[in-house]
């Protein structure tokens, strides 16, 4: 017998998502969502919704210079994530990624940080991107144990 919940969970409509790990001086961009925005105030990797015909790597160009004005290099990309919030389900694409041009203005975004990736999980991240904030400050462990 299905419950309402799980008969539910089949119909909770997805969104594609890219996002940027932007990383410049050994620190990381996170940026803080609008209070107009769908999540107010939560922090997150930038990027946004994939379109139809759209490559993930295509989105976040595009969603890039939209919501901040960069130009981005697109570099390596991590796994896939899911998240299912109560009336929705996110499946984030994350990219670690360089700024090639452009300087920052925040066009939908309440506010920025550039934090060193240990400093990263001070802040109020949106769930969906806590799972992708785990994965990376993971790599930069495992490249920091590796280093000379």
């Amino acid at each position: 017998m299905k419950t309402k919940s799980s008969s539910n969970a089949g119909l909770r409509k997805q969104i594609h998502v890219s996002c940027a790990i932007i990383q410049e001086k050994n620190r990381v961009l996170a940026v803080q969502r609008s209070e107009q925005m769908s999540l107010p105030l939560k922090w997150e990797f930038p990027g946004g919704k994939i379109e139809k015909n759209e490559t993930p790597e295509e989105c976040l160009r595009r969603e890039l210079k939209e919501e901040l004005a960069l130009d981005v290099q697109v570099g390596e990309a991590l796994k896939p994530m899911t998240h299912a919030y109560r009336t929705f389900t996110v499946i984030l694409y994350p990219f670690i990624c360089v700024i090639k041009t452009g300087e920052m203005v925040l066009h939908e975004h309440a506010a920025f940080v550039w934090l060193p990736p240990s400093r990263l999980s001070s802040l109020d991240w949106a769930e969906a991107d806590r799972p992708v904030l785990d994965v990376y400050r993971s790599m930069c462990v495992i490249q920091k144990e590796e280093s000379p």
